[in-house]
């Protein structure tokens, strides 16, 4: 079982920067493909950026090409994902999600055997 714990979100204004974080512990010997998805209110769960087990291989959302990158450090059993010039459509709830079977990121969230509870992120404008 792994445990996954966002954080990092806030309220930013429309061109600011935010870093989200996510840790991972519980069976984390095995390290796992990674992704961030968002869910804005009544709105389907969207891809935003995947990561491979050793961090050699990123996958970004047409969203959010550009704007937002994802990384690892498989010591601290982290996950970053840094977002940069903000608009208000990127406010939504960001989960952090690991899937123990893939090696590459996938974008479809059904793959994902794991996920955070999510942390708010909303961008004023």
């Amino acid at each position: 079982q792994v445990q996954l714990v966002e954080s990092g979100g806030g309220l930013v204004q429309a061109g600011g920067s935010l870093r989200l974080s996510c840790v991972a512990s519980g069976r984390t010997g095995s390290t796992y493909a990674m992704a961030w998805f968002r869910q804005a209110p009544g709105k389907e769960r969207e891809f935003v950026a995947g990561i491979s087990r050793i961090g050699t291989s990123t996958a970004y959302g047409d969203s959010v090409k550009g704007r937002i990158t994802i990384s690892r450090d498989n010591a601290k059993n982290t996950v970053y994902l840094q977002m940069n010039s903000l608009k208000p459509e990127d406010t939504a709830v960001y989960y952090c999600s690991a899937d123990s079977r893939g090696y590459y990121p996938n974008k479809s969230p059904a793959v994902y055997n794991y996920w955070g509870q999510g942390t708010q992120v909303t961008v004023s404008s």
